[in-house]
């Protein structure tokens, strides 16, 4: 009997055993199905539908959304294949009678002649792998083709050094990938359609190159190789590479419309730095600034070495020339400088320029990264902190430019015209004078919240102590004991000679019996109270754990002129 009911306990199990399984694969199996079928609807997915479910920035850094179709340019590449050894000999003579110029304007101190004594451009053709239009609103088209040239060219430098020896210097090894606009523009009513083409290389992804001395070592003479480097790399910046752009009439008229020209000045003023990272293996980075909107030496500004620090205080203003806001960025590099040897790369940043409104400073905190185009680095290299204004020309005189040198303040515009806001004839003589904004600045030092305690007993006695930088003067508060949301309610009056390059330093103290610890503080330029005349604001405490100033802060301007 037992074992008839086993037998039947068994078989049932056995049974409840398969049709489980049999379930489990079946739906495993629906599982499957399902997923392929939502992959193969991701696959077919454009990029229009992938912006639709999610904005760009919630997708994953390593995720580009190119504007440029892959397309098939087979037959692109073989006309230009077949048509090349006739490009090559019209290219090879105009790119000399433009970049040999060029060479010249940005050849090294060390040498006394740079030209070119040999050029073609080989019998290698580039090969175009993407084209996209480009929708910018104007009245013509503009088309982008990307490029790549891993060439063979024959090009030889013919360069002489101030010690009288020639070198034939051979340029090698070309690889080179960017993207080529084309602007046809404008449009007509006669054929082609369009009056004149402009080109341009609007991005360069990659060029690099390798240098030889025929029958020689070019290392021979130190310095020549990196300088050569620099001034080709320059010459191609400042040759064709955006917003540069040659145009080319098709049909007869004037077109200097679609040459360069710069539409206004970008004003900077580099504050400071906060937690930079240490390169020095003894003590701590010592870091400096360059920033720059076209990377050509000429117009790369740097700031002064900061020594020992990984949160210098710079307060320095650059002047920049701006060719096209809808493409240009300010570009900021922070390096440590390491005397002889070559400075390490700390953190970038970059400012888009269309974001930036015409006439109005902009304060901004950037967060450094170790590349611009590859944002894979997620470790902390600090931030760096910016005031920027785009004044653009023939921009109304209503608005304010504080960082201006010339007559900037709308109250110094009125000295320097008569009644009927005709500009008087001393203009030209006043232009040329330093504008000092000179004032007092009042500052009411309100309350602090949420400071760190920096007793045993978890309480701290702060004070808060006013600096301004550049002349030094200091006051400070009273002490508020066992207190980490003190208030104060003290007002202090600072006279400021140049109000515009001039910065207000407020320090946390903790106050001890034997001494005072430092618990925090906030750097504040002038340039907003100048603007507003007062302003009331809570401040992060920088360097502390926590905790918040409150300040309110009032100018009063006695602008006044100096003669240069």
């Amino acid at each position: 009997m037992s074992f008839v009911v086993g037998l039947i306990i068994g078989i049932t199990a056995g049974l409840a055993l398969v049709i489980g399984f049999a379930r489990s694969q079946n739906a495993r199996s629906n599982r499957r199905s399902a997923l392929a079928t939502t992959v193969a609807a991701l696959a077919r997915m454009t990029r229009e539908d992938s912006t639709k479910l999610l904005a760009p920035e919630y997708y994953p850094s390593w995720v580009v959304f190119s504007q440029r179709q892959k397309l098939s340019l087979t037959w692109l590449n073989a006309h230009l294949t077949k048509i090349w050894p006739y490009v090559d000999e019209a290219a090879s003579e105009l790119i000399k009678a433009n970049v040999e110029p060029i060479l010249e304007q940005y050849r090294p101190i060390v040498l006394s002649s740079l030209r070119f004594s040999k050029l073609t451009l080989g019998t290698v053709a580039p090969q175009f792998t993407g084209v996209s239009i480009v929708e910018d609103g104007s009245d013509g088209i503009t088309l982008e083709l990307e490029m790549n040239w891993d060439g063979n060219p024959n090009i030889i430098l013919d360069v002489k050094t101030r010690l009288g020896v020639g070198l034939p210097v051979q340029v090698n090894n070309i690889a080179f990938t960017g993207v080529f606009r084309l602007i046809f523009k404008p449009l007509v009513n006669e054929f082609p359609c369009f009056g004149a083409v402009s080109f341009s290389l609007r991005q360069k992804k990659k060029m690099d190159f390798t240098l030889k001395v025929v029958g020689g070592d070019i290392s021979a003479i130190p310095g020549v190789a990196d300088a050569l480097e620099s001034t080709i790399h320059d010459a191609v910046e400042d040759s064709i590479t955006w917003p540069v752009r040659k145009v080319i009439p098709i049909l007869p008229g004037d077109y200097s419309d679609l040459e360069l020209k710069p539409m206004g000045t970008l004003e900077v003023k580099l504050i400071q730095a906060q937690g930079l990272i240490n390169k020095d293996l003894i003590g701590k980075s010592d870091p400096f600034a360059k920033l720059y909107i076209r990377p050509l030496r000429s117009r790369m500004r740097t700031s002064k070495v900061i020594d020992n620090d990984l949160n210098p205080v710079w307060n320095e203003h650059f002047e920049f020339v701006v060719e096209d806001t809808s493409t240009q960025h300010l570009t900021v590099k922070i390096y440590d400088d390491d005397g002889l040897q070559a400075s390490e790369l700390l953190g970038c940043a970059q400012v888009k320029l269309n974001e930036v409104e015409p006439g109005k400073v902009k304060d901004m905190w950037l967060k450094l990264v170790k590349d611009l185009d590859i944002h894979r680095d997620n470790k902390d290299r600090g931030k760096v902190h910016l005031e920027i204004l785009y004044c653009p020309y023939g921009m109304e005189n209503g608005f304010t430019n504080p960082f201006s040198s010339n007559f900037s303040m709308t109250s110094l515009e009125k000295v320097l015209k008569d009644g009927s806001g005709v500009e008087n004839g001393d203009l030209a003589k006043n232009k040329k004078r330093t504008v000092i904004i000179r004032g007092v600045l009042s500052v009411t030092v309100i309350s602090a919240e949420d400071l760190p305690p920096a007793d045993i007993m978890g309480k701290a006695d702060p004070f808060v102590v006013l600096t301004m930088k550049k002349t030094g003067t200091k006051n400070k508060t009273r002490v508020v004991n066992e207190n980490l949301n003190p208030i104060w309610n003290q007002t202090f009056d600072f006279v400021v000679e140049d109000g515009l390059h001039d910065m207000l330093i407020a320090e946390v103290w903790d106050h001890d019996t034997f001494g005072k610890d430092f618990m925090g503080r906030c750097i504040m330029t002038l340039t907003r109270v100048i603007l507003e005349g007062e302003y009331k604001d809570s401040f992060v405490v920088d360097v502390a754990k926590s905790g918040k100033l409150t300040l309110n802060l009032k100018w009063l301007a006695q602008p006044i002129y100096r003669n240069p």
